[in-house]
């Protein structure tokens, strides 16, 4: 629905080995994060592998597996969320960002009671901050 809005433009950061960016709900209510089905994130066309990645949100950080136990945890669109995972990304350059994000809409029933599933992607290009010199 608001695809070229989910990911926040500047805000790739990187180690060295693990690399984050911000997110944004690409529906315009409230979903809780039960609802997130899948999301992968990828930089220059490198893949984070899905088991490594995680969803800090609310200020709690969770595998994105365990996303789907998540019932009280609301995602709102106004709040920023941060995926993270296993990419050997270095700081500075252009480096270009994908996000995959699907997700339920728990209140729109299909048919047979299955729900909408939403599938949205977006792109960005932008520099790579090290967390190491935030942290120094």
């Amino acid at each position: 629905m608001i695809p070229d809005r989910i990911i926040e433009q500047g805000t790739l950061t990187t180690d060295g080995g693990r690399a984050a960016v911000e997110v944004r709900l690409p529906w315009y209510r409230a979903l809780p994060a039960s609802c997130i089905s899948e999301v992968a994130l990828a930089v220059d066309g490198v893949r984070a592998p899905a088991d490594s990645l995680t969803w800090t949100m609310n200020g709690e950080t969770h595998a994105i597996a365990e996303l789907a136990t998540r019932a009280d945890d609301w995602w709102f669109p106004l709040d920023s969320a941060v995926v993270s995972g296993e990419l050997p990304v270095e700081a500075g350059g252009e480096h270009r960002v994908d996000v995959e994000l699907k997700l339920y809409i728990p209140y729109i029933i299909i048919g047979d009671g299955e729900v909408l599933r939403i599938e949205e992607h977006d792109t960005k290009t932008m520099a790579a901050a090290s967390t190491k010199e935030a942290v120094a």
